[in-house]
Order: structure tokens, then C-alpha cells, then sequence
């Protein structure tokens, strides 16, 4: 399988701020940002695994940086930075822009890690990738730490995981109940 170079799997999407996507302090709610996120990404693993399908296997980082107001608008721009055998990371840039003066700023930075799957649902091999420009290359020379960082925490929310309980946190019959519920 023939390495493709990262801007290959560039994915640029500009949006403007709707009033609907603000929060209580008038900027762009984090949740906005990270469904729009996840929908670059999505695109920039399919577009570099040519997969049928790629599944976000997990959100490793999300940065907010500055805020992003209404008066902006908010490009994402993603692509492949580092690949393992069938994953993917991707890194994406949020830059807002003053639509009055111009001034663009980043606003977030994130990685996050997608699963190629085939036609029965289970993962398949993806190519490697080339770094061309300086932010490529540091990009790609960086993603072995954060792979081997993402075995640790992956190992670590597993061994988290045996220790959470299934129980229900409350039962409106159990005598002593201590939590309060929304009927």
C-alpha cells in the first residue's frame, strides 16, 4: 500500500456563528465545536483510508484556546497526521476570524484517532502518509510520543473501567434512597 502525502486527506470547512451556537457568556458552545470537529476528521480518515467506513476510535486532546463569538467565523481545517496499522490521528486547527476586522486567531487545536473498518466491520490497514510542509513534519515526528501516550491512557481507562459500577445510582423503592431525581 502506496503512503499518501497529508494534505491529501485536508479537509477545510468555514462556518459562520449562528445565535443558536452560543452559550450563556455569547460564545460558540465547546459541544458546536466538537460535533464540527469529529465531522472534519471523520472526513479527512475516510478520504486518506478510502475504508467504507472509519469510527472515531478516540478524542485524545481538545484545546480551546480563545474564545469564538457570534462577529466570527470558524474554519476547521484536518488531516491525517500520523497513521498506525488500521488508525488513524488527525489533527485539526480552529481558526476564527473578525468578520469586521479580519484578525484570525487560533482558536483550538485537537487530535483525534479514527479505526478504518472494511465490509464485515472489522479494522483494515491504512496507508502511511508524507509530511511536506514544516507544520507536517512536526506534526509527524511528534505522533509516536502521542500514540505511545494513548496505549497508556487507553490501558489505564481500562483498568478504570472493572472498577465502575452498573448499578443504577438510585432506586425510588430502596428505603433510604439518597439521591434526588427529576420524575
Amino acid at each position: 500500500m502506496q503512503a499518501r502525502k497529508m494534505r491529501e486527506s485536508r479537509i477545510v470547512n468555514t462556518d459562520q456563528v449562528l445565535l443558536n451556537d452560543l452559550n450563556n457568556y455569547n460564545s460558540l458552545f465547546g459541544g458546536v465545536l466538537m460535533k464540527k470537529l469529529d465531522s472534519c476528521a471523520t472526513l479527512s480518515a475516510r478520504r486518506h483510508s478510502r475504508a467504507k467506513e472509519c469510527v472515531t476510535a478516540s478524542t485524545d486532546s481538545i484545546d480551546f484556546l480563545c474564545s469564538i463569538f457570534q462577529t466570527d467565523s470558524v474554519c476547521i481545517e484536518s488531516f491525517v497526521s500520523y497513521t498506525g496499522t488500521s488508525s488513524m490521528e488527525i489533527f485539526c486547527k480552529v481558526i476564527a476570524e473578525d468578520m469586521m476586522s479580519g484578525e484570525r486567531r487560533i482558536a483550538a487545536t485537537a487530535f483525534l484517532t479514527f479505526v478504518a473498518l472494511g465490509d464485515h466491520g472489522k479494522p483494515v490497514p491504512v496507508p502511511g502518509i508524507i509530511p511536506e510542509t514544516d507544520e507536517e513534519k512536526t506534526l509527524f515526528e511528534t505522533g509516536k510520543d502521542r500514540e505511545i501516550d494513548r496505549k497508556h491512557h487507553r490501558q489505564k481507562s481500562k483498568e478504570l473501567a472493572k472498577f465502575i459500577t452498573l448499578e443504577k445510582p438510585w432506586d425510588e423503592h430502596e428505603e433510604g434512597a439518597q439521591y434526588d431525581h427529576i420524575n
